[in-house]
């Protein structure tokens, strides 16, 4: 489990007196106010809320603040109020830049309205994500963004205790915790099944990462099943296969399925990293993609437009669903929306020459 902590917190187990601590704070914010020729009141108003000063004041006071190296006592002094100007996000992996563009577009827009960004690694452990909660919580944040939609029951009652606004991404929920902004896993899933099927191949295989822990893999199966009965195939088991992350999991996927005995026309891999690693095994053993195989991805990585067959995939919102998703979670923060906020920001088929 990994935590970036963009600010820093004092230790809890640290003792200080409440006019030790008070009285450090207003001698720095003294010195900022020396500095920049203004009241310390001036200088604690451009720190929490830069709207309500001139852009002049704000600028002398942005200077100051980098000269004599203070630091805002940001838990302090949301104490009183119980939250920080700190949202915490949890992601199931740092090392997948597919969480990249929605860290980003979440990053953004909480920058500019005066937040800061806290990030979680829960290792796709919902365990993971739980122990991130509440460590979060503990941090009196102002809000949370959680990637998925199903957590542990203790996890969810801290949620519901803790009564912060609450925004889920990676899938769509018919009951959110709070606010969902994302895609449907299912639909797009069902989605390009249904577009193999109408480009004449009719022996569809799946590939999805392991499905134990992973609801956004579990719901891509349920699409890709859903798709071949309402064309009225057969879903044979032989077809589904589960498979870790990873280039040589794609290359072993593609290669069990072409030897096995009654090999697919398409492979739908519902995992980027999957496909091409496919896609360079067949180009390894010879085997022309279309013609022996179709080879279709999930999402739309940058190496899949360049590689030969370019492969067709599902290219999802990953920004957008960072840039509303932290829209609607300030919303709630700063009082200007209530209620149950689901969006669905949907996703689109991009058709190449690997089908």
């Amino acid at each position: 489990m990994v935590v970036s902590f963009p600010v820093m917190f004092p230790s809890p187990s640290v003792a200080m007196p409440d006019d030790a601590g008070a009285q450090g704070a207003a001698t720095r914010m003294r010195d900022v106010a020396q500095r920049a020729g203004v009241s310390p009141m001036t200088v604690s108003r451009a720190l929490r809320d830069p709207s309500k000063v001139s852009p002049a004041v704000l600028r002398r006071v942005e200077e100051a603040v980098r000269a004599v190296g203070y630091v805002p006592n940001r838990l302090a002094g949301g104490l009183s109020s119980m939250r920080t100007n700190v949202v915490g996000m949890v992601v199931p992996s740092l090392d997948n830049s597919l969480y990249s563009p929605t860290i980003q577009g979440v990053s953004a827009v909480l920058h500019a309205a005066g937040y800061q960004l806290m990030i979680g690694e829960c290792g796709h452990s919902p365990q993971g994500e739980e122990a991130l909660v509440a460590a979060f919580l503990a941090q009196r944040v102002a809000g949370l963004m959680l990637h998925g939609v199903h957590h542990t029951e203790a996890a969810a009652a801290m949620l519901r205790r803790a009564g912060i606004p609450v925004v889920e991404t990676g899938s769509l929920s018919a009951k959110p915790l709070d606010m969902v902004v994302s895609y449907s896993n299912e639909a797009a899933a069902q989605a390009m099944t249904l577009h193999l099927h109408r480009l004449g191949y009719r022996r569809i295989a799946c590939v999805t990462l392991p499905s134990a822990g992973n609801e956004r893999s579990r719901d891509r199966q349920r699409g890709y099943r859903a798709a071949l009965a309402s064309v009225g195939l057969e879903a044979d088991p032989a077809l589904l296969m589960e498979m870790p992350p990873g280039l040589a999991s794609g290359a072993e996927a593609v290669v069990r399925l072409l030897q096995s005995p009654a090999p697919p026309d398409a492979v739908f891999f519902a995992g980027d990293v999957l496909a091409a690693g496919a896609l360079f095994e067949c180009q390894r053993r010879g085997w022309a993609v279309p013609a022996r195989v179709a080879l279709a991805a999930f999402d739309d990585i940058d190496i899949l437009r360049h590689v030969v067959p370019p492969v067709s995939t599902l290219r999802l919102p990953r920004a957008e669903i960072g840039r509303r998703g932290a829209e609607v979670l300030l919303d709630r923060i700063e009082g200007r929306a209530a209620g149950t906020v689901a969006v669905d920001l949907g996703f689109e088929i991009v058709q190449r020459g690997s089908t």
